[in-house]
C-alpha cells in the first residue's frame, strides 16, 4: 500500500478556468512535494489567486484536476489537514479572539483541554498572547493577518496555503511572519506561499513558479531558472597566463580587470561551478583571496521572466 506521505502536497494537472470570455488560467500543471516550501509568483491579474481558490476548492476549474495530499479537493478529511489564510480575510468582527479560535477549532474537531491548549499555542506563535478577550473588530489589518494565520495553524496542518500573508504587516510583523514560516518548514510542514514579497519567498521557498496571463512561465529552484550566466568575482595574489588558461577551460568567459589584474570576472552557468574555479586557481599556483558571486536575486529573475514573456 502506498504510504500517505508519498503523495505530493499539491498536484495540478491541465488546470484551466474561463469566466465568460476571460481565460483566467490556461493549461497550468505543476507538482508541489511534501515538506516543500513552494513560492507562487506573478503580477496582479496573472491568475494566482484563481489557482489558489481552485486548490482550496472555493472555485471549480473549467478543465483539469487538482489533488491535495493525494485526495480530491472535495475530500473533507483531507481538508482537516490543511490550513488556509486568504489574501483578504474577512472574519466575524463581533467575536473575541478566544471565541473566534474556539469556533474554528471546533470545526477541526478539537474539544475541551486540547482546544484550549492549542488556542494558547497559536496565539503565542503569532504574537497575540494577551489579546484573548479583544474583539476582532478592533484589530488592525496587521493583527487580522496574525489571527488569520493563527486559525490556519490550529489543526497543526500538513499543508498550509497562504495568499499574501504579510499584507498589512509592518516590517517587524513581516519579519515575524517569515520566522514563523521558517520554523514551520523546519518542522516538515508543506507551505504554499502566494506573495508579492519576493525577499520573503527567496528566504523561505525551495522552488518557485512564475505565472503571467494565466500561463506558467517557469518553475524550479530560483537559482536554476536564470537564463543568463552567473558572474563570479575572483581575486588572487598574482594573475598569470596559466591561471587565465585554467579559468577559461572551466568557464564561459573570463575578463581581467584592466585597472587591477588580480581581479578577474568569470562567467559560469551554475553556482556549483564555483568549486571548479577555486580548484583552477589553486592548480595554477595562485593564492585565492576572494571568490564571490555577483548577486542574482529572485526579483531579478521575476522581472526578467515577465519582461521576456511580453
Amino acid at each position: 500500500m502506498t504510504n500517505d506521505a508519498d503523495w505530493p502536497a499539491i498536484e495540478v494537472d491541465g488546470l484551466r478556468k474561463v469566466y465568460q470570455q476571460l481565460v483566467a488560467v490556461d493549461d497550468v500543471s505543476f507538482v508541489m512535494q511534501r515538506g516543500e516550501a513552494f513560492g507562487f509568483l506573478g503580477p496582479n491579474g496573472a491568475g494566482k489567486s484563481t489557482i489558489v481558490k481552485m486548490i482550496t476548492g472555493l472555485v471549480r476549474p473549467t478543465e483539469g484536476t487538482v489533488q491535495v495530499l493525494g485526495c480530491p479537493v472535495s475530500d473533507l478529511e483531507m481538508r482537516r489537514r490543511v490550513g488556509y489564510l486568504p489574501e483578504l480575510p474577512n472574519f466575524h468582527r463581533w467575536l473575541r479572539t478566544q471565541e473566534f479560535l474556539a469556533f474554528h477549532g471546533r470545526l477541526y474537531g478539537l474539544r475541551g483541554h486540547t482546544l484550549a491548549k492549542r488556542c494558547a499555542e497559536v496565539l503565542a506563535q503569532v504574537g497575540l498572547t494577551g489579546r484573548e478577550q479583544q474583539k476582532l473588530g478592533t484589530f488592525s489589518k496587521g493583527m487580522l493577518q496574525r489571527i488569520g494565520l493563527a486559525q490556519a495553524l490550529l489543526n497543526k496542518p500538513d499543508l498550509i496555503i497562504l495568499d499574501e500573508p504579510v499584507s498589512g504587516l509592518d516590517p517587524v510583523g513581516q519579519s515575524d511572519m517569515r520566522n514563523i514560516l521558517l520554523r514551520l518548514k523546519a518542522q516538515g510542514t508543506s507551505i504554499f506561499l502566494n506573495s508579492h514579497q519576493l525577499a520573503d519567498v527567496e528566504a523561505i521557498c525551495d522552488r518557485v513558479a512564475i505565472i503571467d496571463k494565466g500561463h506558467l512561465l517557469k518553475i524550479g529552484p530560483p537559482q536554476s531558472l536564470f537564463d543568463e550566466p552567473l558572474t563570479l568575482e575572483v581575486r588572487v595574489d598574482c594573475a598569470n597566463a596559466e591561471l587565465l588558461r585554467r579559468l577559461g577551460a572551466v568557464s564561459l568567459a573570463v575578463q581581467q580587470d584592466e585597472h587591477n589584474p588580480c581581479r578577474i570576472l568569470v562567467e559560469v552557468q551554475h553556482e556549483q561551478l564555483a568549486a571548479d574555479i577555486a580548484e583552477a586557481v589553486h592548480a595554477s599556483g595562485a593564492r585565492l583571496y576572494l571568490l564571490k558571486p555577483h548577486g542574482r536575486t529572485l526579483e531579478d529573475l521575476f522581472l526578467h521572466t515577465l519582461g521576456t514573456s511580453h
